[in-house]
């Protein structure tokens, strides 16, 4: 070997040492900079003639492990997506209160039922009276504040959701814009560890934010892919998210890929987009849904005792609320009997009138000689039947009852048959008495059949999402009323297999007349109004949604329309606390007594009695008493909250698991590193003396030609 190669081979040495104590130096440098990927130098002999004529450093390369950072990944977009439902759940729970506590909202209804258990001791104090309605309001005022809660934790999430895509976005760029200079770097043959951590970084943070797969480009680089296998980023640009948001459906994650303009829907599993998804679409609406069937039938149960009872003295004029359906419609099915009263300001009978729904009758006094009537003419008929002592009438889907010369009227059902339509009484169904109100129509149970009008304008239109179990959206139908016809007419329209929802699931009718969508298969598809123009009775009427509660917004809006009724809430004298007594009547003796408090007693049981609850958020369709069903809310949003935080204590710990033997793996070991800085400079010391012996070799040369 010439002078000249033992001197290259030595410099080549030299080099490579110095390379590789530089890289030595950055490792320790950066030990404690979070997502650093310590660095390796890979140096390879240069051979000629079968010689080793030094060596080349042929790359400096992260240290960095596919599988351990796929797993990483994974874990990192689970503990993401179990953090922000934790965290939300723990917020909404903390709405309720501690059931445990008297503060919570919960105890509140003990507090009602305890209030009309007072008063009914003692039914002619308004101090009493005004206690139970205050509890009442609290009830539901606080009960109208969880669910305006609730609704702002669903918009701050959707708020979140907009935020959280353009990171997402930001990050695609940049992580597709570090693909281009990686490349360039190693082409040119320079060190691209730098802007390969930096984009190591990127991608650590993008799959916090929505679950990623990362493949390496062959030229340096990563190809970034969603869960369904999508290229984001790294195959010919970065591609674009974009959160669609319709109001009372799900939202959805659509994504435009490079080169086109035509955005597609991308499935994401996990992640914080998926956490927030899911919170928004899911978990709240839930919670919102059974709030709703809770306040709800807590309403109805106290209404139901209110409309067996009577104020004392009884009121002139009982206005029910807006069934949303016609005067046939509503008065047709009933069955049993009631009696309609006209009770002078001594609590005597002066008109008393028995209807006999079963046989189509009205009689005076119990006197024989029954008037027919149809569901059509009730009112005019039960006019009739008053004797000029009061009036009836059907408007805007509420019957009026109206006494005449100052005579107050009251309602009962008979004690043998009482009557009854979807599971309540005469009374209680048409709202003639409520002691809560509502703005809206809050109650599905309409008692309609599949042989009823449905009495929808022909050729509006209602637009329904088909989604499956996990809310992605199948497709929109857009569904027209069929013009005359009855309920089965437009059930026909609606699960229609082509028009309609058919092909996966039938909307039916049950036995109260609620409208229920059961899914077909194994799907679990579900539906969502996106759009209703619909109208009952013309313009002004009540949409196919607000009467069956057909979308999500009405379903949950209901907590928030109910208010006690405004004649009571300004005098609590007019609080329903007596029962019409006609046993008392037939004696020639008051019907209605001041101080009877078993009005106030059936109110203070409200919370015993059997209730209808509907399958909703998750809790299965059941007869129980309110106090039992609040009992069984309750424990469901507790469990709930404990479960979304044991899931996220389980991914927590699998994600900082997947860090360690990540970091064991990738990160700077002092260690190691010394070990690799002692290699380095005694390799750095022999090419040094290689490079004096050449020299000294020189030196005698040149000595030995002078």
């Amino acid at each position: 070997m010439s002078l000249s190669a033992i001197m290259s081979s030595a410099n080549s040495g030299l080099m490579a040492a110095q390379t590789g104590l530089r890289t030595v130096s950055d490792n320790i440098a950066n030990i404690n900079t979070p997502g650093y990927v310590r660095k390796l130098v890979n140096q390879t002999q240069l051979v000629s003639a079968g010689l080793g004529v030094g060596v080349s450093i042929e790359s400096i390369q992260r240290a960095a492990d596919q599988f351990l950072q796929r797993a990483s990944l994974t874990a990192k977009a689970a503990s993401a997506e179990a953090g922000v439902i934790s965290d939300n759940l723990d917020r909404a729970q903390a709405l309720f209160g501690d059931p445990s506590t008297s503060s919570s909202f919960f105890s509140r209804l003990d507090e009602i039922y305890a209030a009309f258990s007072s008063t009914g001791t003692d039914s002619s104090s308004n101090i009493r009276r005004g206690q139970a309605i205050d509890n009442v309001t609290d009830f539901l005022g606080e009960a109208s504040r969880i669910a305006s809660s609730l609704q702002d934790m669903g918009k701050e999430a959707d708020s979140r959701l907009a935020s959280t895509v353009d990171r997402a976005n930001e990050l695609l760029k940049e992580i597709d814009s570090l693909n281009g200079d990686i490349s360039r770097s190693l082409i040119q043959g320079n060190d691209a560890t730098g802007s390969e951590n930096i984009q190591s970084q990127l991608i650590d943070e993008l799959s916090g934010l929505m679950d990623i797969n990362v493949t390496p480009r062959n030229n340096g680089g990563f190809v970034i892919r969603g869960a369904d296998g999508m290229a984001l980023a790294g195959a010919g640009g970065a591609a674009t998210l974009k959160y669609v948001r319709t109001e009372g459906v799900a939202g959805e994650i659509t994504v435009t890929l490079p080169g086109s303009s035509s955005p597609v829907n991308t499935r994401i599993t996990s992640g914080e987009i998926r956490g927030l998804l899911d919170l928004r679409d899911k978990e709240l609406p839930a919670l919102s849904d059974q709030l709703s069937e809770f306040v709800t039938r807590s309403v109805d149960e106290l209404n139901r005792a209110h409309n067996a009872s009577s104020a004392v003295p009884a009121p002139t004029s009982l206005t029910g609320r807006n069934t949303g359906l016609d005067q046939a419609t509503a008065l047709r099915g009933f069955t049993g009997k009631t009696t309609v009263a006209m009770v002078d300001s001594t609590g005597m009978i002066t008109r008393q009138v028995e209807i006999d729904f079963d046989a189509g009758t009205m009689s005076v006094g119990g006197v024989p000689g029954s008037t027919p009537f149809t569901p059509g003419n009730f009112a005019a008929n039960l006019t009739t039947a008053l004797g000029g002592q009061g009036t009836a009438s059907f408007t805007n889907g509420a019957l009026t009852i109206t006494g005449n010369g100052g005579r107050g009227v009251a309602i009962t059902d008979d004690a043998t048959t009482p009557s009854q339509k979807a599971g309540k009484g005469f009374s209680h169904f048409l709202g003639m008495n409520d002691l809560v109100s509502s703005r809206g129509f809050p109650f599905y149970e309409t008692g309609v059949k599949t042989t009823d009008p449905h009495g929808f304008t022909a050729g509006d239109t209602i637009s329904l999402r088909i989604a499956d179990r996990n809310g992605e959206r199948i497709r929109d139908v857009t569904v027209a009323v069929p013009a005359g016809g009855t309920m089965q007419d437009l059930l026909n329209a609606l699960n229609a297999p082509t028009t309609g929802v058919g092909t996966y699931g039938q909307y039916a009718l049950d036995a109260d007349g609620a409208l229920k969508f059961t899914p077909s298969g194994s799907a679990g598809a579900a539906i969502a109004v996106v759009q209703d123009g619909t109208e009952r009775g013309g313009p002004g009427g009540p949409s196919m949604s607000q009467l069956f509660g057909m979308g999500q917004a009405e379903r949950v809006g209901r907590v928030s329309s109910f208010q006690i009724r405004d004649d009571i809430a300004k005098d609590p004298a007019k609080l329903a606390l007596a029962k019409l007594d006609l046993a008392q009547a037939a004696l020639n003796k008051p019907a209605l007594a001041s101080g009877d408090g078993r009005g106030a007693i059936l109110l203070s049981k409200a919370g015993e009695t059997m209730a209808r609850f509907g399958a909703v958020g998750g809790l299965a369709a059941s007869n129980m008493s309110v106090s039992r069903y609040a009992q069984e809310f309750a424990g469901s949003i507790g469990r709930k909250a404990d479960a979304a935080a044991s899931r996220q204590t389980v991914a927590e710990a699998v994600a900082a698991e997947a860090d360690v033997r990540r970091t064991s793996a990738e990160g700077v070991n002092l260690d190691q590193e010394l070990i690799s800085m002692t290699t380095y400079q005694q390799a750095f010391s022999a090419s040094a003396r290689l490079v004096q012996a050449s020299k000294d070799m020189y030196d005698v040369l040149l000595m030995m030609t002078d």
